[in-house]
């Protein structure tokens, strides 16, 4: 698992769009909070983008972009963003290597059954590209606001 002050895994990979984000394209301009869930249009999961979304303004003005990451598809992530309005990009990682590089690919046990899936991490990475949060199994409920208040500090 990754921690705080090292330098971020680069990532490339698919938004909604079906545009290439990369992490390089953000250093010496944007923070980027980055953050893993699930699946789309799940309960926990639409709470969370819905309140990073609803903050999306107050990020932008503290130099931030924020950024989910699912297996998801393309199609998936652009149907979750057009049910809700959504203001952020979804990447989808659907070979899941953006997951494994960050450490948020991990054994889940449920009703007894245990299985692979994406633990609910969130990242902020500076604008040198090194991260100032490393967060593994978050809560979605009030989360988008704890991210921001820690970008404010950057």
């Amino acid at each position: 698992m990754l921690e705080k002050n090292q330098v971020a895994p680069a990532f490339r990979s698919k938004n909604q769009k079906g545009e290439i984000v990369e992490l390089s394209s953000f250093k010496g301009k944007n923070h980027v909070v980055l953050y893993f869930y699930p699946k789309d249009d799940t309960p926990g999961c639409t709470i969370e983008a819905n309140d990073f979304t609803s903050l999306a303004s107050e990020f932008s003005a503290l130099d931030a972009v924020v950024i989910g990451v699912s297996k998801d598809s393309c199609s998936s992530h652009t149907a979750f963003i057009d049910k809700y309005g959504l203001k952020l990009d979804l990447l989808a990682d659907e070979n899941g290597e953006l997951c494994e590089s960050y450490g948020v690919w991990q054994e889940k046990e449920k009703n007894g059954v245990k299985k692979m899936a994406i633990i609910r991490s969130t990242f902020i990475i500076n604008k040198e590209g090194i991260l100032t949060e490393a967060l593994y199994g978050v809560s979605h409920e009030g989360h988008a606001q704890v991210m921001l208040d820690s970008v404010k500090t950057l």
